[in-house]
């Protein structure tokens, strides 16, 4: 396999990531990265969290509320203002449906960024609906955006990114070297607070162990994904430059 390796600096860079903290997963480091070199970011997060707790007395509305206020925490982690639009689909029930595409078409509309990153729907044996439905809606959204006749009902002007990025690929063909970044996208992972136990194995954040544990799976993919390129830290996406 040919690699190709660190895409020219963006100017703007809109993530899409089904639950908030995936983004974090798949790209926190590449984000971050172009974050101090003078980057915009927006974070689009298509569900609201509000399945995303193993409490059954869980207050929901509470969780949502909180969610979200994790998620802009962590865009400011990357280096990001905390711009964050939330299509507020239920958990478990995100469609890729003219209804959401309307709403991520909207979003790049209005931020019109250089690059859009997501997750790959065509990854096998993906078992989460939400994953899915938010990789085939961030590729059909991207094609509604850059034509004039997809949604003229939004009044917005149509904008053709020039990269896709995604992320959590089978068959990955581009790495963003990221060596310096890790901490950035392992505090990013941190800020969603609600989600250490469920989602990244901490029990108890008070005990260091789980945290050190954590970390070190976090470092470890990131060198993983270095080495196909013989960088010492990166994330590897599947890039579609032909947008």
């Amino acid at each position: 396999m040919t690699y190709s390796v660190d895409m020219p600096l963006p100017a703007r860079a809109l993530a899409v990531g089904a639950h908030a903290d995936d983004i974090e997963f798949g790209a926190g480091a590449t984000l971050a990265k172009w974050a101090a070199q003078g980057c915009a970011l927006l974070h689009v997060v298509c569900t609201d969290g509000s399945k995303g707790s193993w409490d059954p007395g869980e207050d929901l509305d509470a969780l949502v509320a909180h969610r979200q206020d994790e998620q802009r925490d962590a865009s400011r982690a990357l280096g990001g203002r905390g711009d964050v639009e939330f299509l507020g689909w239920p958990d478990g029930e995100l469609r890729n449906c003219p209804e959401s595409r309307a709403q991520l078409v909207s979003a790049i509309r209005r931020f019109r960024p250089d690059v859009v990153l997501g997750h790959d729907p065509w990854k096998r044996y993906r078992l989460h609906p939400d994953h899915r439905h938010a990789g085939f809606l961030t590729v059909d959204a991207v094609v509604a955006a850059r034509d004039p006749h997809f949604f003229p009902e939004l009044g917005l002007v149509h904008h053709r990114p020039g990269t896709v990025l995604l992320f959590e690929a089978d068959e990955t063909d581009h790495v963003e070297t990221t060596p310096g970044f890790a901490q950035r996208k392992i505090d990013a992972l941190l800020a969603h607070r609600s989600q250490l136990r469920s989602t990244m194995g901490i029990d108890d954040p008070s005990v260091q162990s789980q945290l050190v544990a954590f970390d070190g799976r976090i470092r470890a993919q990131l060198v993983a994904h270095g080495g196909l390129v013989g960088a010492a830290e990166g994330e590897a996406f599947k890039a579609i430059t032909d947008v």
